[in-house]
């Protein structure tokens, strides 16, 4: 006999501890009013750059990446909501009565709870909800402070080097996936693509990208500016 499926709330809990630990008042009401959690298919634009926020997601499973610029065209890559994370540009838009300073995509097929604005607001209330949130901003402050100096500092044949790595030893993704996340245009992505395979570092194909040299990726990557 096979185990129940897990419970939304069970759910909650195990990807944002803070609601098992020390919930805001009322959630578990909050959440069932909410309805079923929202199935959401790869490539849907979740919320656009300049549009007010109408709600708070909390991902239980796929991945949003958030970016600056068109949700069609060149764009920025900031960060990627995980399950049991935190969309901190969807919180600050909601702190600061402000409009959306960048759009979510899903990059996977995402099951999502969103949150009302006034619900999310009132959870903020909660110190615990409030300090976890808080905490998320930190994370997400050091890591875009990284890519700013990225941007900055590194020539783009580094900043792709070491996009490359940490993904295991092939790639699917296609060449506008890469430059989207790299804030740059699909054919400078594809030259440097190109010049790797040719120095025997990579081998590519259709929408897939095979790791042959991963230590000369990773040299490239901390190398010099």
């Amino acid at each position: 006999m096979s185990a129940a499926a897990p419970s939304l709330l069970d759910r909650l809990v195990c990807l944002y501890p803070v609601l098992g630990d020390s919930a805001p008042p009322g959630w578990v009401a909050d959440v069932a009013r909410m309805g079923p959690v929202m199935q959401v298919p790869v490539h849907t634009v979740l919320f656009d750059e300049g549009s007010p926020c109408l709600g708070f997601p909390m991902v239980l499973s796929g991945a949003v990446q958030v970016a600056r610029g068109a949700p069609q065209g060149r764009a920025l890559e900031l960060y990627r909501v995980q399950p049991g994370e935190v969309c901190v540009v969807s919180a600050a838009c909601l702190f600061g009565g402000s409009v959306l300073s960048a759009h979510g995509v899903a990059v996977q097929a995402t099951e999502l709870l969103v949150l009302s604005p006034g619900t999310f607001m009132r959870w903020s209330e909660h110190e615990p909800f409030r300090r976890f949130v808080f905490g998320q901003f930190a994370t997400r402050l050091s890591d875009l402070m990284a890519l700013t100096e990225a941007v900055a500092f590194q020539r783009l044949d580094q900043r792709l080097a070491g996009t490359l790595l940490g993904r295991g030893q092939v790639l699917h993704l296609t060449h506008q996936q890469l430059a989207d996340e790299l804030g740059t245009v699909r054919e400078m992505v594809t030259r440097l693509l190109k010049r790797f395979e040719q120095a025997g570092w990579v081998r590519l194909g259709r929408e897939r990208i095979e790791l042959l040299e991963a230590s000369a990726l990773r040299q490239l990557s901390a190398g010099p500016v």
